[in-house]
This record gives structure tokens, sequence and C-alpha cells, in this order.
């Protein structure tokens, strides 16, 4: 019994065959996916909306509004969550059998921590696309000046023979 290396195309290869001759032949893409849709088991959506923590059913920490002070923020979550490891040590010393609230609002306190990082991703992603640019103008600038010496390399060399 011989086994293939590959698996066989999918059939619909078969809409394809007169795709050279006539590229109308061929049946248009499916449309985008809008909204949320299901993919290995877990929800996604193609809203680039970062959605509150409130439609999350968690509490928020920090301050509302649009002129959030991050590093602020983000300090005082950092010190919050020590403070509730801190405790979550000595309750798990002194009272073990009462840990599972120490550990909710831990986790409220990390969910909170994500969130306002997930908000500073825009940022990060605009000043990463604008370092990178400024890298490629600088080698295209280097470029030029290479190209430019060279040629006055050239023509010495050339002037001289």
């Amino acid at each position: 019994m011989a086994t293939a290396t590959y698996p066989p195309p999918p059939p619909y290869y078969r809409l394809y065959k007169d795709y050279l001759q006539n590229p109308k032949s061929a049946p248009d893409p499916p449309p985008p996916i809008e909204g949320t849709y299901l993919c290995f088991g877990a929800n996604y959506t193609t809203s680039d909306v970062l959605p509150t923590l409130e439609e999350q059913g968690v509490r928020q920490l920090y301050s509302k509004g649009p002129n959030v002070d991050f590093k602020k923020e983000l300090r005082s979550l950092n010190g919050e969550l020590q403070l509730h490891v801190l405790e979550l040590a000595d309750i798990l010393i002194e009272r073990p059998s009462q840990y599972a609230r120490r550990v909710e609002e831990i986790s409220t306190v990390f969910k909170n921590l994500h969130h306002l990082l997930n908000s500073l991703r825009p940022h990060q992603a605009r000043a990463t696309l604008i370092h990178i640019l400024e890298l490629q103008i600088q080698r295209r600038k280097q470029a030029v000046e290479d190209i430019k010496r060279l040629k006055m390399v050239i023509s010495i060399l050339t002037g001289r023979m």
C-alpha cells in the first residue's frame, strides 16, 4: 500500500481550473468576518476597541477618564499587588481557610494591570513604527552617502587614468 507524502488538494481546486484563461471564472473570496467568531474554542472579535473592565465584569481600581497617568497608576497597582501578596502570605499562615478573598483581590489587581497595559498597546505600536521608519530613513541616507562617496572615488580614479 502506497502512501502520499502530501495530502491531496481540497476538492474546490477544480473551481480554478480555467483561471489562467479567464480570471473571472473563479469564485469571489468569502467576505471578511465581522463581529465575534469562534476559533479553536475561544471567542474572538474583529473590533479594535478594547472593552472596558466593567464590560468584562471586573471592578476598575484605577482612575477613570481620558487623561489617565499610566505611570502613576501602574506604580499604584504594583504597590497594591505587593501588599495583597504579603497579606495572602500572612493569611495562609494564620487562617488558611480564608485565602479565597485575597486570591480574588489579587486577581482583580492583575486584571486591572493587564487592562492598563493593553490600553498602552496602540501607543507602543505607533512608537515602534516611528522608530522603524526613522531607521529606514537613516539607512537610506547612509546608502545615498555611500553611493556619492563611491561616485567621487570612481571619478577620481577614472580622471587619473
